[in-house]
């Protein structure tokens, strides 16, 4: 297996895994708006960290969308209006899992996060699938 196979392997697992946060999050979008949300920015942070993943760029752990996004753009500036609306998904790593959050998000905004994480890790994927064709 050659380094750019092992490189888009790691990077599919990230995918993997937002794929299935992508999943979760739609499944409460109407039950559990705040923990659809938090979902979307977990799809969104995934999505992110297989592209830095498989650049080769060292991330830190943290859930600070803007900080990973930054990492991304430095890396390919095409990537910068998605990852504008998705800075915007930070606060749902936490804010809104604790009793003192300060409003509930509702069903319309669960909606949005999904649309966004989805189409950053529809992004992504193109990437990915663009630097492995001849």
């Amino acid at each position: 297996m050659t380094p750019g196979m092992l490189l888009r392997n790691e990077a599919e697992k990230w995918l993997a895994q937002a794929a299935k946060d992508c999943n979760a999050a739609q499944l409460l979008i109407l039950a559990e708006p705040s923990r659809s949300t938090f979902h979307s920015q977990q799809a969104a942070e995934k999505a992110i960290k297989a592209f830095l993943t498989y650049r080769q760029i060292v991330f830190r752990k943290t859930h600070d969308l803007t900080d990973l996004g930054s990492q991304c753009i430095a890396a390919d500036p095409t990537l910068k209006p998605i990852l504008k609306q998705v800075q915007d998904l930070t606060d749902y790593a936490s804010i809104f899992r604790y009793p003192d959050a300060p409003y509930e998000p509702d069903s319309a905004e669960a909606q949005e996060a999904l649309t966004i994480a989805t189409l950053l890790c529809k992004e992504v994927k193109q990437r990915l699938d663009a630097a492995i064709k001849p």
